[in-house]
Parts: C-alpha cells; structure tokens; sequence
C-alpha cells in the first residue's frame, strides 16, 4: 500500500507552489527575494501582510493574532478553514483534512511514494488511513461553505463596463450574474453563489493595470471582512448553469469566470453549460458536485498553457491532460478542448478569440484515446506518457 510522506511533500513544495496556494486562498502574495512569502494573515481571517513564510524552514509565522509560534502549510490550512467556519462532514478541520486539501490541491497521489517499510511514517499515518477506510475518499464530500447575506453587494452600482463589453459580454449577462463595480478599488466585483444560490465569496478583478501586480483576481474586502472562499469546494456559475448541464448531461468547465460570462454572451442564458474553477486544477470536489448532476462528458476548456507544441510547456500540459483523464474517465467521458492548429494566443482561454473560433475548438476537441490524438505532433511522448 502506497503512503504520503507529509513531510516529504512540505519540503519539496517550491516558493512559488506555496505562493500559488495563498494566492487560491485569497491572501494575496508578495514574494520577496527566493526566501520570503508576506500574505494577508489568512490564518486568522485577517486583513492585513503580516503573515511570512519562510522558504529555509517551510514554516508560516503570524506577526499579529496567531502568538503560538510558527505553523507549517497544513496547520494553515486548518486555521484557514476553521477561522471562516468551513466544515468538513459536520466537524472542524484536522490534519488528515489538510493534508487531503494539500495533496489534491497539488496534485500529489499516493501512488508516487511507497513508505509501507518505514514503520515510523506508519504509525504518523495510521489515523489518516483510519479514516480513508472508512469514508471511501467521501470525507471531502460534505463541504459547508460559510455563507454571507448578499445585501452586502445590493448597495454597489451594476454599470456598463466598458472593457468587458468590449471583449463581448453582454450587458444582460452581467446583469444576471449580479456583476457589480467597486468605485472605491476600481475593481469589477463578481460575486460566487454556491449550486443552491448561497453567497459563499466575493471575488473582484481590477481594472487598474497597476494592480494586477498583485493579481488580476483576488478576493473583496469591505469593511475589513475579507470574503474569500476555498475555490477547491465551488465551481462558479454552477447555481446557473446546474438546470441545463442535468438535462444535457454535458459541462464546459473553464479556468475563469470571465469565460462564463463570455460563452453565455454567445449562446445564451438559456443554453448555458459552462463552470469555472477559478484556477488551472480541476479538483475532487469538482467532479462531485458535477456527477450530483449527471453528467456524462466533462470538457476542459482549460487556457492555453504552452507557446508552442512540442516545447516544455506542452509536454507538462500533456501530462496534465493524462492525469485528468485516468483520474475521471472511469466515471465519466473525459474531452478537452486543445489548440492542435495555434488559433489561440500564450494563455488565452479557448472562448477569447471569438464564438466561431471556440465552436471550431469544440468540434475538434481531444479524446485521450481517440485516434485524432496522432495529429498532434510529438506523438510519441503521448504514448510514452500513457504507458507511465
């Protein structure tokens, strides 16, 4: 039986991994030469950049309300969920829920590490084996978001934004999706309902080119309350698009909410079957609150990781396309929508460059075992990737 090594995944976790969470959980990251994080103090559901991770030791330490000392990731994790009252099958965050959280964030399987020799390790895991036993991998399907009264968003004006009209949403589907502008942060504010419409965060884009510094995205703050969520245990738009994904037993799960917004602008409201993670994994949780619904086909609609076929990116973003597939397609049939033919630009999300030309993307996506994979140049690393 294969084992993590917790320790083993702490250590090996890079400065920029560690960033790429804090920057999921909405705490905003500075990296500071190639030994310091500062973030908001997320720990405690704090505002301000007085929470520093240092690279030497992989150990947090809170400089305001956290006086106990230094803390590793998966304590994080657990004073991350439990200071926003996010339950985990009724209870508070433990360790084994954050080192589930971590591992599947990170997309480490067990498979990769075998410690069964090492009785040490062992005894540290017996607990965290106890319960997967006895869950069956379902102690993360009982997520309670902490929900917030949307009165707290009646008040921002719901304008025309000019740039997003420009690239072609509609100014209905922004008022539908109760889009909203910040004045204040200059900052488009998109709010995030859970499947039953409950308002679980608030996350706002600026349009202030300055600010993107510290990302494009990040969470709203008003009044000091940050209103983040765990982006792992949601998918946005779901609450609107749940109705006809059930009847058509197919989704289109994109990286960013924009995306959303732009394939209803070019469908329609009432054909739309389109989710995003909000990020560039598709997680566990996911997929549970997608086959709640029925679904049949998944298609990754991810944006485009690589500048050109055949070069590091591509082959990372080829692993990745495999790992999804043997993760999913037991379940369900997995597509992805893949730039075979170079229409899209570095990173751009497969529905950027236009309606027709993502219709175009669609009708040719790929199949991890269908035969038009052998028109993508470098066939053989695919081949060679599957047999791994």
């Amino acid at each position: 039986m294969a084992y993590f090594d917790k320790d083993k995944v702490k250590f090996n976790l890079t400065l920029d991994d560690v960033a790429r969470l804090l920057q999921a959980l909405g705490g905003e990251p500075i990296t500071i030469g190639n030994n310091l994080i500062m973030a908001k103090t997320i720990c405690h559901n704090g505002d301000s950049h007085k929470l520093y991770y240092y690279d030497n030791t992989h150990l947090f330490k809170c400089y305001t309300n956290c006086p106990d000392g230094a803390f590793d990731i998966y304590e994080l994790v657990c004073r991350y969920m439990n200071s926003r009252d996010i339950l985990i099958d009724q209870h508070e965050w433990e360790m084994v829920d954050a080192v589930t959280f971590i591992t599947r964030f990170y997309e480490i399987t067990p498979e990769e590490e075998d410690f069964s020799n090492q009785k040490s390790q062992l005894d540290d895991w017996k607990i965290f084996q106890k319960k997967n036993k006895k869950t069956k991998e379902n102690n993360n399907k009982n997520i309670t978001l902490k929900k917030f009264n949307n009165k707290i968003i009646d008040n921002l004006p719901k304008v025309r934004i000019a740039p997003w009209k420009r690239e072609g949403i509609t100014d209905e589907v922004m008022q539908a999706r109760n889009i909203k502008y910040n004045p204040v942060t200059e900052s488009v504010i998109i709010p995030h309902y859970d499947i039953d419409n409950n308002l679980v965060g608030i996350r706002e884009r600026t349009l202030i080119k300055e600010n993107e510094v510290y990302g494009k995205y990040r969470p709203a703050s008003f009044r000091g309350q940050m209103y983040n969520h765990p982006l792992g245990y949601n998918l946005y738009n779901l609450n609107f698009s749940k109705n006809n994904i059930k009847a058509l037993k197919k989704v289109i799960v994109f990286e960013g909410e924009k995306s959303c917004l732009l394939y209803s602008s070019y469908f329609g409201l009432d054909n739309d079957i389109s989710v995003a993670v909000c990020g560039s994994n598709f997680q566990p949780y996911h997929y549970f609150l997608l086959s709640n619904l029925g679904v049949e086909e998944i298609i990754i609609a991810f944006d485009k990781q690589f500048k050109a076929i055949g070069d590091a990116e591509w082959k990372k973003w080829i692993k990745k396309l495999y790992y999804m597939d043997s993760r999913y397609n037991k379940f369900c049939q997995m597509s992805f929508i893949f730039d075979k033919e170079n229409i899209l630009g570095y990173k751009d999300s497969p529905i950027d460059e236009g309606k027709e030309k993502f219709l175009d993307l669609f009708k040719k996506r790929i199949y991890i075992d269908d035969k038009d994979l052998i028109l993508i140049e470098n066939y053989d690393i695919l081949k060679e990737n599957k047999r791994k």
